[in-house]
């Protein structure tokens, strides 16, 4: 069983137990999780869902993206199904009737950050490496992650998507993906404690944010990012006298040419929707859209497969990915849509 269900005190646990995969997630700990959620919603004892994850090293490092290579150099259909099951999930954490509880503790990326960002207490520690990495393996952000980055301060969000940079605890308390900061060392505590008196027993742990690396970037961040397409970001990038942001152009620029433009617009659109379901329901469109770009498969072969960090996007640069190909990533799939109205706030 790669996720441990357990009832403990006025709690209900879901530990992710994959720990030599970081806990990617697989369809069935999508199932697992939300079959969990059908027993503990209406159960009186249990006051608070808590999530944590297995091994030390992170909470979930995202989906299972091997099995989506796969699936993609195939019919889709694997794939299809798991981010139909996990975008429902995520947003029935979002509106779960109890308090969600997340320990974002070590590395937390992609569909972790969907288990867990859209919660109610959100904790970060000193070791939490929050990411939406997804550009580097020629994907688009998705599980509500443009939700969130479009929502951060400023043009912070459109960097964190660009660049895949993974966020520090107190960027992701500056970028609205967490709540509290709490240390490692206390976790233990934490967690005897909310098992005991349920959810409000973590503010009593609460300890000053750490700093935020990314608020000292804003003036060169906001700049750049403002720009209306990804060659004048770049272009932006290069021109500042800035280090860090030539060096965020030497990022983007390794990066999937055709997922850089998409995520963009993405991230725009996403600004202008008002709920969450709305904006996971684009998402759906964009992913499997992306499905059926070569460069899905073969960034998970370069990054994850053979490892040789080598990718061939298609097409290699920015000038070769014109209007026509972002805008079909937005067409309602053919797949149907992903809830009945995605303007409710309650999923199907």
């Amino acid at each position: 069983m790669s996720v441990l269900l357990r009832k403990l005190g006025k709690v209900g646990r879901i530990t992710l137990d994959r720990p030599e995969a970081l806990n990617a997630l697989t369809h069935e700990m999508v199932r697992e999780i939300a079959r969990a959620l059908d027993d503990w919603e209406s159960d009186p004892a249990i006051r608070a869902v808590v999530l944590d994850g297995a091994g030390g090293r992170g909470l979930c490092a995202g989906g299972d993206i091997r099995a989506i290579r796969t699936s993609a150099l195939g019919d889709g259909g694997w794939a299809r199904g798991f981010w139909r099951d996990e975008y429902h999930l995520n947003a029935r954490i979002a509106r779960f009737g109890k308090p969600w509880v997340a320990l974002m503790d070590g590395i937390v990326m992609g569909g972790g950050v969907g288990l867990s960002a859209h919660g109610d207490v959100r904790i970060v520690t000193e070791r939490s490496r929050v990411a939406m990495p997804e550009v580097g393996i020629g994907f688009v952000p998705d599980v509500g992650g443009t939700y969130l980055l479009g929502r951060a301060p400023g043009e912070l969000g459109t960097h964190l998507a660009l660049t895949a940079a993974a966020m520090t605890a107190g960027d992701a308390l500056l970028c609205g993906f967490a709540d509290v900061y709490v240390p490692s060392a206390r976790l233990p505590e934490l967690l005897a404690a909310v098992e005991r008196d349920g959810a409000d027993a973590v503010r009593a742990f609460a300890e000053p944010a750490p700093p935020a690396p990314l608020a000292a970037e804003r003036g060169w961040i906001d700049h750049c990012y403002a720009a209306d397409t990804v060659e004048e970001v770049v272009e932006r990038l290069s021109a500042s006298g800035e280090p860090a942001a030539k060096e965020a152009a030497t990022v983007l620029l390794a990066h999937s040419p055709h997922s850089l433009k998409v995520t963009l617009e993405a991230l725009r659109r996403a600004r202008r929707l008002d709920s969450l379901e709305e904006v996971l329901e684009q998402e759906w469109a964009v992913s499997l859209a992306a499905l059926c770009h070569p460069d899905l498969a073969e960034g998970v072969r370069a990054q994850v497969v053979d490892k040789d960090r080598t990718p061939r996007w298609a097409p290699p640069t920015l000038a070769g990915v014109v209007a026509e190909d972002v805008a079909r990533h937005f067409e309602p799939p053919a797949a149907g849509p992903l809830f009945r109205d995605a303007r409710s706030v309650t999923a199907e």
